[in-house]
Protein backbone atom coordinates (compact mmCIF):
# COMPACT_ATOMS: atom_id res chain seq x y z
CA UNK A 1 0.00 0.00 0.00
CA UNK A 2 1.08 3.54 -0.61
CA UNK A 3 2.81 5.44 2.16
CA UNK A 4 0.38 8.33 1.74
CA UNK A 5 -2.50 6.01 2.53
CA UNK A 6 -1.12 5.20 5.98
CA UNK A 7 -0.21 8.82 6.66
CA UNK A 8 -3.71 10.08 5.86
CA UNK A 9 -5.53 7.67 8.15
CA UNK A 10 -2.86 8.00 10.83
CA UNK A 11 -4.10 11.54 11.44
CA UNK A 12 -7.69 10.30 11.82
CA UNK A 13 -6.60 7.45 14.08
CA UNK A 14 -4.47 9.72 16.24
CA UNK A 15 -7.34 12.13 16.75
CA UNK A 16 -9.77 9.32 17.57
CA UNK A 17 -7.40 7.52 19.91
CA UNK A 18 -6.55 10.79 21.60
CA UNK A 19 -9.99 10.96 23.17
CA UNK A 20 -9.75 7.25 24.02
CA UNK A 21 -6.53 7.41 26.04
CA UNK A 22 -8.15 6.20 29.29
CA UNK A 23 -9.71 3.20 27.51
CA UNK A 24 -6.69 1.36 26.12
CA UNK A 25 -7.78 -2.00 27.56
CA UNK A 26 -9.65 -2.88 24.41
CA UNK A 27 -9.74 -5.72 21.89
CA UNK A 28 -8.06 -6.86 18.70
CA UNK A 29 -9.82 -8.45 15.74
CA UNK A 30 -9.02 -10.28 12.51
CA UNK A 31 -11.53 -10.96 9.75
CA UNK A 32 -11.87 -12.55 6.33
CA UNK A 33 -14.26 -10.86 3.88
CA UNK A 34 -15.55 -11.27 0.35
CA UNK A 35 -14.40 -8.18 -1.52
CA UNK A 36 -16.91 -6.05 -3.46
CA UNK A 37 -20.11 -8.01 -2.86
CA UNK A 38 -23.23 -6.54 -4.45
CA UNK A 39 -26.21 -8.12 -2.68
CA UNK A 40 -26.11 -5.85 0.37
CA UNK A 41 -25.54 -2.58 -1.45
CA UNK A 42 -28.27 -3.39 -3.99
CA UNK A 43 -30.73 -4.08 -1.16
CA UNK A 44 -30.09 -0.83 0.72
CA UNK A 45 -29.31 1.44 -2.23
CA UNK A 46 -25.65 2.14 -1.42
CA UNK A 47 -24.46 1.43 -4.97
CA UNK A 48 -21.92 -1.40 -4.76
CA UNK A 49 -19.76 -1.62 -7.85
CA UNK A 50 -19.35 -5.39 -8.32
CA UNK A 51 -16.17 -4.89 -10.37
CA UNK A 52 -13.33 -6.22 -8.19
CA UNK A 53 -12.56 -9.71 -6.94
CA UNK A 54 -10.66 -11.50 -4.22
CA UNK A 55 -10.85 -11.56 -0.44
CA UNK A 56 -10.03 -8.88 2.12
CA UNK A 57 -8.14 -9.48 5.34
CA UNK A 58 -9.13 -7.01 8.07
CA UNK A 59 -6.78 -6.44 11.00
CA UNK A 60 -7.81 -4.00 13.68
CA UNK A 61 -8.01 -2.74 17.24
CA UNK A 62 -10.83 -1.28 19.35
CA UNK A 63 -10.50 0.62 22.59
CA UNK A 64 -12.74 0.04 25.54
CA UNK A 65 -15.88 2.16 25.86
CA UNK A 66 -15.06 5.84 26.30
CA UNK A 67 -16.94 6.89 29.41
CA UNK A 68 -16.18 10.58 28.86
CA UNK A 69 -18.22 10.55 25.64
CA UNK A 70 -21.58 9.93 27.30
CA UNK A 71 -23.20 12.43 24.92
CA UNK A 72 -22.12 10.13 22.06
CA UNK A 73 -23.33 6.93 23.70
CA UNK A 74 -19.93 5.87 25.13
CA UNK A 75 -18.52 4.54 21.86
CA UNK A 76 -15.43 2.46 21.24
CA UNK A 77 -12.78 3.71 18.81
CA UNK A 78 -11.72 1.36 16.03
CA UNK A 79 -8.73 1.45 13.71
CA UNK A 80 -8.11 -1.13 11.02
CA UNK A 81 -6.31 -2.01 7.81
CA UNK A 82 -7.85 -4.02 4.95
CA UNK A 83 -5.55 -5.91 2.58
CA UNK A 84 -6.98 -7.31 -0.68
CA UNK A 85 -5.63 -10.65 -1.94
CA UNK A 86 -5.78 -9.41 -5.56
CA UNK A 87 -3.98 -6.15 -4.63
CA UNK A 88 -6.78 -3.95 -5.93
CA UNK A 89 -8.45 -1.63 -3.40
CA UNK A 90 -6.78 -1.76 0.00
CA UNK A 91 -7.78 0.71 2.71
CA UNK A 92 -7.18 1.89 6.24
CA UNK A 93 -9.94 3.28 8.47
CA UNK A 94 -10.67 4.75 11.88
CA UNK A 95 -13.89 5.71 13.64
CA UNK A 96 -16.43 4.93 16.34
CA UNK A 97 -18.63 1.92 17.01
CA UNK A 98 -21.13 0.87 19.68
CA UNK A 99 -21.70 -2.58 21.21
CA UNK A 100 -25.40 -3.05 21.95
CA UNK A 101 -26.25 -6.20 23.92
CA UNK A 102 -29.31 -8.12 22.72
CA UNK A 103 -30.56 -9.36 26.05
CA UNK A 104 -28.19 -10.17 28.90
CA UNK A 105 -24.50 -9.23 28.48
CA UNK A 106 -22.36 -12.13 27.37
CA UNK A 107 -24.51 -13.40 24.50
CA UNK A 108 -25.63 -11.89 21.20
CA UNK A 109 -24.98 -8.24 20.43
CA UNK A 110 -25.36 -5.73 17.61
CA UNK A 111 -22.52 -3.39 16.62
CA UNK A 112 -23.07 -0.38 14.32
CA UNK A 113 -20.16 1.91 13.48
CA UNK A 114 -19.07 4.85 11.37
CA UNK A 115 -15.63 6.12 10.38
CA UNK A 116 -13.41 7.58 7.70
CA UNK A 117 -11.20 5.57 5.36
CA UNK A 118 -8.42 6.15 2.87
CA UNK A 119 -8.00 3.79 -0.10
CA UNK A 120 -5.24 3.14 -2.58
CA UNK A 121 -7.93 2.14 -5.10
CA UNK A 122 -8.89 4.09 -8.19
CA UNK A 123 -10.39 7.57 -7.99
CA UNK A 124 -11.11 9.33 -11.29
CA UNK A 125 -10.68 6.70 -14.00
CA UNK A 126 -10.04 8.24 -17.44
CA UNK A 127 -12.87 7.89 -20.00
CA UNK A 128 -12.48 5.13 -22.60
CA UNK A 129 -14.32 7.14 -25.27
CA UNK A 130 -12.05 10.19 -25.25
CA UNK A 131 -10.98 11.29 -28.74
CA UNK A 132 -7.51 10.60 -30.09
CA UNK A 133 -6.77 7.46 -28.09
CA UNK A 134 -4.73 4.61 -29.50
CA UNK A 135 -6.49 1.25 -29.57
CA UNK A 136 -4.15 -0.05 -26.87
CA UNK A 137 -4.98 2.89 -24.59
CA UNK A 138 -8.71 2.52 -25.31
CA UNK A 139 -8.50 -1.18 -24.42
CA UNK A 140 -6.62 -0.39 -21.21
CA UNK A 141 -9.22 2.16 -20.09
CA UNK A 142 -12.10 -0.15 -21.01
CA UNK A 143 -10.57 -2.94 -18.93
CA UNK A 144 -10.22 -0.61 -15.94
CA UNK A 145 -13.84 0.50 -16.32
CA UNK A 146 -15.12 -3.06 -16.02
CA UNK A 147 -12.61 -4.38 -13.47
CA UNK A 148 -11.86 -1.55 -11.03
CA UNK A 149 -14.04 0.50 -8.69
CA UNK A 150 -13.96 4.25 -9.33
CA UNK A 151 -14.41 5.64 -5.82
CA UNK A 152 -14.29 9.24 -7.01
CA UNK A 153 -12.30 10.16 -3.91
CA UNK A 154 -9.44 8.62 -1.95
CA UNK A 155 -11.06 9.74 1.33
CA UNK A 156 -14.29 7.87 2.03
CA UNK A 157 -16.98 7.27 4.63
CA UNK A 158 -16.82 3.88 6.34
CA UNK A 159 -20.15 2.77 7.88
CA UNK A 160 -20.25 -0.78 9.23
CA UNK A 161 -22.62 -3.22 10.91
CA UNK A 162 -21.96 -6.44 12.81
CA UNK A 163 -23.93 -9.13 14.61
CA UNK A 164 -21.81 -10.79 17.24
CA UNK A 165 -21.82 -13.47 19.90
CA UNK A 166 -19.62 -13.42 23.00
CA UNK A 167 -18.36 -16.97 23.60
CA UNK A 168 -16.37 -16.12 26.73
CA UNK A 169 -15.03 -13.04 28.54
CA UNK A 170 -12.12 -13.03 26.06
CA UNK A 171 -13.49 -14.31 22.74
CA UNK A 172 -16.27 -13.17 20.43
CA UNK A 173 -17.24 -13.84 16.83
CA UNK A 174 -18.96 -11.40 14.46
CA UNK A 175 -20.78 -11.47 11.13
CA UNK A 176 -19.65 -8.18 9.67
CA UNK A 177 -20.44 -5.77 6.84
CA UNK A 178 -18.31 -2.76 5.88
CA UNK A 179 -19.13 -0.16 3.23
CA UNK A 180 -16.93 2.51 1.64
CA UNK A 181 -18.17 5.43 -0.46
CA UNK A 182 -17.68 9.17 -0.81
CA UNK A 183 -21.35 9.98 -0.16
CA UNK A 184 -21.24 12.76 -2.78
CA UNK A 185 -19.54 14.86 -0.09
CA UNK A 186 -15.84 14.19 -0.64
CA UNK A 187 -16.46 14.15 -4.40
CA UNK A 188 -19.25 15.11 -6.79
CA UNK A 189 -19.87 12.58 -9.56
CA UNK A 190 -18.54 9.03 -9.43
CA UNK A 191 -19.58 7.22 -6.25
CA UNK A 192 -18.99 3.52 -6.85
CA UNK A 193 -18.86 2.03 -3.38
CA UNK A 194 -17.18 -1.04 -1.94
CA UNK A 195 -19.10 -3.57 0.13
CA UNK A 196 -17.24 -6.18 2.22
CA UNK A 197 -19.10 -9.02 3.94
CA UNK A 198 -17.44 -11.60 6.14
CA UNK A 199 -16.62 -12.89 9.61
CA UNK A 200 -14.17 -11.76 12.24
CA UNK A 201 -12.75 -13.11 15.48
CA UNK A 202 -12.39 -10.73 18.41
CA UNK A 203 -10.05 -11.06 21.39
CA UNK A 204 -10.51 -8.84 24.46
CA UNK A 205 -7.43 -7.89 26.47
Amino acid sequence: MKTAMFAAVAAVAAAALGVAAPAWAGEAFVGVYKHDVTFIGDAVGLGAAGREDGADIHLGYRTGRIESLRWLGKPQVHTMVSINTKNTSNFVAAGFDWKIDLGQPGGFYFRPGIGLAYTDGKAGLPPANAPGLTQAERDRRTYLYYHRIDFGSKVLFEPELALGYQFSPRWSGELSYTHLSNGQIFHQGKNQGLDDAGVRLVYAF
